[in-house]
């Protein structure tokens, strides 16, 4: 395969992926048929807030399983299980309101399903996007994560053209919309090798042998050129001892059969002689190895012991923990201010500003991330910064965007606290994958993806079910079942007095994080010289 159809393929795939995380993200447009969906089926807002919380639950409780899954099948199979998963989670929801009943376990069940097919589709096309552009991690897998921050806003604004004022008509758009996206997008979705690699033959001439100085170096370039699960095999040519990485690896004669070719431990390698890649080819090999993201692979369990992991681990709780509350519970904000401040509006006029107020979260996640992935890119290849710079940012819109909830008693301003939020969750999110990847190597992206996000469950649910609790205690019951607040900012201000103390824990220990791992790959640096000068 020549590199312009390489280039090609890779860009289609990234289009693909894109689309499918346009479909994943769905748990975010919540907001937008929550509280119906409660009035309807007379929940308190407290069910109201655990309906919801189990969509979270499943996009963020089987990050690991299904990370391992996607590390080790290849993402095409995550894909469509998750198609599966979304229709079965949003259908049963939209019969649930035709029929004005439901179990609260099983409404639970159903919504947790949409985030579990959610996260294996979402998984998958960032696993491909990390893969197809190993040199611009934070750019390519910024445009996934930007859709999945902007599929709350499609949706929701698509309904409102198409299906104005109908929520079960919505519920059955989302059960339709995301099994249609996500299976049409799996047959263009594939992890394609690199247009620098391509087999040749070799003979027994070539053969060097490895000083065991250089084996730890050897390995680490072997996993960043091993096949990933779901990619094309194929065999990249052979670096002589005179070339940019002056590394010596194990030759081999040519093996008769061509797939032991391609797996074989003794594999020549040799860089290639040409590229149709700006620049020079050997340069960018030479920055592969160098990268942190390809040197190390530490997956799983191992993590744990390391303190960089629990940085980051309780800055991903903390920070989305913020940001799922008001996600998850705008549309009580806007239904509570606009009760106490003109008690007249009607019930359609309360439902479009909920949708208004849930696609400016949408549209602003989608610029936060994608500010944050290409930025990301930026603060590391241009200012030589760290990328967690992202983080630190959005603790602090995080802090902004909390104060103005606090203070805030005309709904009309209510539009600060959802822009806001969502400008810092995109920036959250938008660099993470690619924090995660530099810190414990990207071929166990996925299966490190998925113990990350086991934190925001731990604080979506303190947070959403502590605004729950705080709402329904300034909430009266009407005659007809529906739970009702009228006291306007105080129906939920206590709630965002606990989020500012969350927001300054994280700006704090992003700050910390960022000293400490600057102080860390400074010593990385050192004692890898230090190895190189004794070898």
């Amino acid at each position: 395969m020549s590199d312009k159809t390489l280039f090609t393929a890779r860009i289609i795939s990234s289009v693909a992926a894109t689309l499918i995380s346009l479909a994943c993200g769905t748990n975010y447009v919540y907001s937008a048929w929550g509280p119906q969906f409660a009035d309807r089926l007379k929940l308190s807002s407290t069910q109201q807030n655990l309906i919801g919380l189990s969509g979270n639950l499943g996009m963020y409780s089987c990050g690991i399983p299904v990370g391992m899954f996607v590390d080790n099948k290849g993402p095409r199979m995550a894909v469509m299980i998750g198609a599966f998963l979304l229709a079965a989670g949003y259908f049963p929801l939209h019969q649930a309101y035709d029929k004005r009943s439901g179990s609260m376990p099983l409404l639970c069940l159903y919504s947790y399903l949409t985030g579990l097919g959610g996260c294996a589709a979402f998984a998958a096309s960032i696993k491909t996007s990390a893969l197809n552009w190993p040199h611009h991690r934070g750019t390519a897998t910024g445009f996934p994560l930007a859709a999945f921050g902007l599929s709350a806003f499609f949706f929701s604004m698509f309904a409102q053209f198409v299906l104005p004022g109908n929520t079960g008509h919505f519920l059955l758009l989302l059960a339709c919309g995301t099994f249609g996206l996500v299976f049409v997008s799996f047959f263009f979705l594939r992890v394609l090798p690199h247009p620098h690699y391509a087999a040749v033959a070799t003979n027994s001439g070539n053969r060097l042998h490895r000083t065991k100085s250089e084996d730890s170096k050897y390995r680490a370039e072997r996993a960043l050129l091993e096949p990933e699960p779901g990619r094309s095999a194929f065999v990249v040519e052979h670096l002589n001892s005179t070339d940019a990485l002056n590394q010596h690896h194990v030759g081999a004669e040519e093996p008769q059969d061509e797939s032991q070719s391609e797996e074989d431990e003794t594999s020549s390698l040799m860089s290639k002689t040409s590229s149709s890649i700006p620049g020079d080819v050997l340069s960018e090999e030479e920055n592969n190895v160098k990268d942190h993201a390809h040197r190390v692979d530490i997956r799983g369990l191992k993590m744990l012991p390391l303190l960089e992991f629990w940085q980051l681990f309780v800055l991903m709780g903390v920070l989305t923990g913020i940001g799922l509350m008001t996600i998850n519970n705008i549309g009580n904000d806007a239904t509570a201010l606009w009760t106490h401040y003109d008690d007249s509006v009607s019930d359609d006029f309360i439902m479009k500003r909920q949708a208004m107020h849930v696609s400016i979260l949408s549209i602003f996640s989608f610029v936060g991330r994608l500010l944050s992935g290409v930025g990301s890119d930026a603060l590391v290849k241009v200012l030589h910064a760290s990328r967690l710079w992202c983080l630190t940012l959005a603790a602090f819109i995080f802090l902004i965007a909390q104060l103005a909830a606090l203070t805030i008693t005309t709904p009309y301003n209510l539009v600060f606290v959802s822009s806001l939020t969502g400008l810092a969750y995109g920036f959250l999110f938008g660099c993470f994958p690619s924090l995660v990847a530099e810190a414990f190597g990207v071929h166990g992206l996925s299966t490190n993806w998925g113990f990350m996000t086991l934190s925001p469950v731990i604080s979506g649910n303190i947070f959403n079910i502590f605004y729950g609790i705080v709402y329904d205690r300034h909430s009266v019951a009407k005659g007809n079942g529906e739970h009702v607040c009228t006291e306007g900012l105080e129906c939920y201000r206590s709630a965002y007095l606990v989020t500012v103390v969350a927001c300054v824990v994280g700006l704090v220990l992003s700050l910390w994080t960022i000293r400490y791992t600057h102080n860390l790959r400074q010593e990385e640096e050192r004692l890898k010289e230090l190895e190189e000068r004794e070898a």
